[in-house]
């Protein structure tokens, strides 16, 4: 039973790899198995089908996003310093290497943006999931005292996503040096402003 989760997981980090360049529709079943080793059967056994691997991969995404990203900015104290870790968190996961391409939720979101499927859902699904956290956060800096007690706190949660996705942008279709910096400073005016 071990082997066949580390088999799984190993199919999945590959997919991640080779989708995270190429993309979800140009990764093929036939592709995959070739580069991990299999045959296309042995791979297909995984996962039945192309949709359901696609949502396979998401899922893996996500428990890395969470790894990467939520977790450890649950270890931040509460208030400005969480938002911080969280836009440090975001911007490591978008240069982690085991997605070259930048962050997989973010391409797979304007590949599925359109398409309803279950790829689609659990995109959604997420993205509710993730804005609520950040809105969660800024209502937790509102608690602490350190943010405005009239914060618009989905509002907030709207510009920060939004800065951080510039950075993926400016990042990895740009190549700019200083999207990290200024994506920061972006950060750091956002939390000015929104202070008492």
């Amino acid at each position: 039973m071990n082997r066949k989760l580390n088999t799984r997981e190993t199919i999945l980090n590959e997919a991640i790899f080779i989708a995270s360049k190429t993309g979800f529709e140009a990764l093929t079943i036939g592709k995959l198995s070739k580069s991990v080793g299999m045959s296309k059967s042995g791979l297909f056994a995984h996962f039945n089908s192309k949709e359901q691997m696609q949502v396979d991969i998401l899922k893996a995404v996500e428990k890395k996003f969470n790894d990467v990203v939520i977790t450890p900015s649950l270890e931040a104290p509460r208030g400005e310093a969480r938002i911080r870790v969280l836009a440090q968190n975001l911007i490591k996961w978008d240069d982690s290497g085991f997605m070259p391409g930048g962050c997989m939720l973010h391409t797979a979101s304007i590949e599925f943006e359109d398409r309803p499927g279950p790829q689609r859902d659990f995109l959604v699904f997420h993205q509710r999931y993730w804005i609520d956290f950040i809105a969660k956060a800024a209502s937790l800096a509102v608690e602490e005292g350190h943010f405005s007690d009239d914060l618009d706190t989905q509002l907030f949660a709207f510009e920060f996503h939004a800065i951080l996705q510039s950075h993926h942008f400016s990042a990895h279709l740009l190549n700019d040096p200083q999207a990290e910096s200024r994506a920061m400073k972006m950060v750091e005016n956002l939390i000015m402003h929104s202070r008492k």
